[in-house]
């Protein structure tokens, strides 16, 4: 953290009061499971899923002691996985009756040059990050369609829009996740469903601060208008902006949570 100031946490106003959620990849201090953090306060009933199984578990009993146990549930999912993806979302339309928001947030990164990457890295990538997404959002459709009315709101990042060295698989996947969106926000509006996404730049949480260099970290930081990092829970303030009924008219915008849109 720079020596810029603090933003403020802002308490949960009931924006999402009633509402049931699935949250993928929300086994922790990132952007997941500030997210589903972030819908429990303000209202909704949570189903958070990740495939770090004692992760996920360990999450769901702390989120549980202070939201209550019939506020929150978790059920393990690899997103690569077809059959577990329908398993994920019959569980949450079992468990609540209907399904109201979804948020897409499963993604995988890692650095390497293109001339070095090996088809398993390029293919692992973005089997995750864009061909998740896809299986997700197919499956929250075909719930959604039954009621008529849903959100749906994928993770997408700034190297979406811009280059990075290192970053080419991520990159394309999460343009991937862009052009998806805008798609998808088309074809679900027949059913009352809009689709969004957020495209956040650097988020700070533990697991990036393990697998990113301190200098690329600075270099992020500096490009930043605030000098700063965001904190995750500023990236969920603006998916529960977009789950909720502030954003009723938005369908097909990826949303940026950085000062680095092109």
């Amino acid at each position: 953290m720079t020596d810029v100031e603090s933003p403020v946490y802002v308490p949960g106003h009931g924006l999402l009061e009633g509402r049931t959620a699935v949250v993928t990849a929300a086994a922790g201090a990132g952007i997941g499971g500030a997210t589903a953090r972030r819908f429990l306060e303000e209202g909704a009933r949570v189903l958070i899923s990740d495939a770090h199984v004692r992760r996920l578990k360990e999450y769901e009993a702390e989120l549980a002691r202070e939201f209550g146990e019939a506020s929150v549930g978790a059920v393990p999912c690899d997103v690569t996985d077809e059959v577990q993806v329908r398993a994920l979302f019959e569980a949450a339309v079992r468990a609540h009756g209907r399904l109201d928001v979804v948020v897409n947030n499963a993604g995988l990164g890692g650095t390497s040059a293109l001339v070095d990457m090996r088809d398993e890295q390029w293919s692992r990538v973005l089997d995750v990050t864009l061909n998740g997404t896809f299986r997700c959002t197919r499956a929250a459709l075909r719930a959604m369609r039954e009621t008529g009315s849903g959100v749906i709101v994928n993770n997408a990042s700034v190297v979406g829009w811009r280059a990075q060295a290192g970053q080419a698989h991520y990159a394309a996947a999460k343009a991937g996740v862009m052009a998806l969106t805008r798609c998808a926000a088309l074809e679900a509006a027949e059913y009352g469903v809009r689709v969004n996404a957020v495209s956040p730049s650097l988020a700070m949480h533990p697991h990036l601060v393990k697998v990113t260099t301190p200098e690329l970290l600075e270099e992020l930081t500096a490009r930043e208008a605030f000098g700063r990092y965001a904190e995750p829970w500023e990236v969920a303030n603006v998916i529960v902006f977009l789950a909720s009924g502030y954003s009723s008219y938005m369908t097909g915008e990826v949303v940026s949570v950085s000062s680095q849109h092109p």
